[in-house]
């Protein structure tokens, strides 16, 4: 009998809220001790000048109290930002695979590039990153342009440029998120017969997603794919947790699964684990 081959996915996730705790604007906002920030937000989204996700990027162009922004302050940033659990375990195990799957991971985030690749410096490798564009004056240092945003279309178009270059079908895309700014993109791939993800309880999202997952750890994502997608049984599921040091604490099964992962006494976090 011929072997089955193995089969690729791309496996694509949101940074802000998805794979973090914090929006990397108000981070920025209080480290230049601006106020007001959600407010500027909620009245860009109101009059519907640029695409959800993207109101940071338009604020460093246009706003003049975010002018003094450099690379220097968005690399401090992403220092700042508080990641979910186990996302070395995560971006350990998608690199390993198994013996029948292969992943391949990138963020796409409408955050400034230089957050996201601080923030996830010695985690994730700083070409699988798509954020925000920004040139920088050589002079003054200020941003004098937006090449481009990964937000709304933006990341449709991204994932589409990753899909062709690796060589995946639609139908082999993952897409985690979390808000609004991901709307567009989950369509997209559930159109394709991909597979998506929500993060949060945004009503909007939960209704497109085809599952939710609620859980402070990163590694949490990996239970409706293994169980949905790949069909992986219960007790493989957890023996893979288990090898990374984690232990499934409560897992509510249902369209939205809520997931408790802990760390097994005596394990470091982010333990390697065995081929799975």
């Amino acid at each position: 009998m011929q072997p089955t081959s193995i089969k690729h996915y791309l496996l694509a996730s949101d940074f802000d809220q998805t794979l973090s705790f914090a929006d990397s604007g108000k981070v920025l906002a209080d480290l230049m001790g601006i106020a007001g920030f959600e407010e500027r937000v909620a009245g860009l989204a109101r009059s519907n000048l640029v695409q959800q996700g993207g109101e940071l990027a338009y604020l460093i162009r246009h706003d003049p109290e975010f002018r003094g922004v450099r690379r220097e302050h968005l690399t401090e940033v992403g220092r700042r930002i508080r990641l979910k659990g186990a996302i070395p375990a995560l971006v350990d195990f998608l690199g390993r695979g198994t013996q029948e799957q292969r992943f391949s991971f990138f963020v796409l985030s409408a955050a400034p590039r230089e957050i996201v690749v601080s923030a996830l410096q010695g985690i994730v490798p700083a070409e699988h990153i798509h954020g925000t564009e920004l040139e920088f004056d050589a002079d003054r240092g200020e941003v004098r342009a937006i090449r481009r945003v990964p937000a709304g279309y933006g990341k449709v178009a991204v994932l589409d440029e990753l899909e062709h270059r690796l060589q995946i079908a639609p139908d082999r895309t993952i897409y985690v998120g979390d808000g609004s700014s991901d709307v567009h993109v989950m369509l997209h791939v559930n159109n394709h017969e991909g597979f998506t993800i929500a993060v949060s309880a945004n009503r909007q999202l939960a209704r497109i997603a085809k599952t939710t997952v609620l859980s402070d750890n990163a590694f949490s994502i990996m239970v409706p794919i293994l169980d949905q997608l790949l069909h992986w049984e219960v007790p493989r599921i957890r023996e893979l947790f288990e090898s990374y040091g984690l232990t499934l604490e409560g897992w509510e099964r249902d369209r939205t699964d809520r997931v408790r992962v802990g760390q097994l006494r005596g394990q470091p976090s982010g333990a390697q684990a065995a081929s799975a």
